[in-house]
């Protein structure tokens, strides 16, 4: 089995900084109020190496340091790190492996949105944010089992149908979100329970009117080609 001591000096030198950002990022999870206790995790994957940085299984987070970070391969194997790594180890490197895109990955209980899990629903998309954000509804996966890729692969199947989505609510479960890194995964998740919060809300007080395909794709691609700085 590989260790950190097979991989070259840009390879070593891209972990330690994957691994300060990981750890930093955990903070962002309890800032968004998107985790309790040890609940959920982060990972990042680096560009130099078919290698990905996550959060120790069942650390709580103010423990959490850049160190304590665990280094797997893409087939969910510990490379480096004193702890055992997160129970959704295998699903994260199942996710890397068949969405070469994707270089974060970020799974919450966070309340609301494992609301709408539970009771196996989509969020509407009733909210032009949504359509910015999301380019539609935020998708229901399978039911599955922790502990296996099985997870990973629901999360890899929900979003082929839903390619713009960069959130999944595995059933029963709670969310999934991706990213261009793992800072981006992390929006995504304080996004998903923020518009699960309000869609939740609206719901209390009426039907909710979702927004027309042909505009959440106007929202979307405005959002995706044209909002922020580039």
């Amino acid at each position: 089995m590989a260790t950190l001591a097979d991989y070259g000096p840009e390879v070593r030198a891209e972990v330690k900084q994957v691994r300060e950002v990981v750890a930093s990022l955990h903070e962002q999870l309890i800032k968004w109020n998107l985790v309790v206790w040890t609940a959920g995790n982060v990972s990042q994957r680096l560009h130099t190496a078919d290698l990905m940085v996550i959060k120790p299984s069942g650390l709580r987070y103010e423990y959490l340091t850049p160190s304590s970070m665990v280094v797997c391969d893409l087939d969910g194997n510990v490379v480096d790190g004193a702890e055992a790594p997160s129970s959704d180890t295998a699903s994260h490197a199942y996710i890397y492996r068949h969405m070469p895109d994707v270089y974060g990955v970020v799974h919450t209980h966070s309340t609301y949105a494992t609301a709408w899990a539970a009771t196996g629903q989509n969020i509407p998309c009733g909210l032009t944010m949504m359509g910015d954000e999301f380019g539609g509804p935020v998708p229901v996966g399978p039911f599955r089992l922790i502990g296996s890729e099985a997870i990973g692969e629901g999360v890899v199947e929900t979003l082929k149908k839903y390619p713009k989505s960069p959130a999944v609510l595995m059933q029963n479960h709670g969310p999934f979100t991706i990213g261009k890194d793992a800072e981006g995964a992390v929006k995504a998740a304080a996004m998903t329970e923020e518009v699960a919060h309000t869609m939740w809300a609206a719901r209390q007080l009426g039907e909710i009117i979702e927004i027309d395909q042909a505009d959440i794709d106007k929202l979307n691609d405005r959002y995706t080609n044209v909002y922020g700085q580039h």
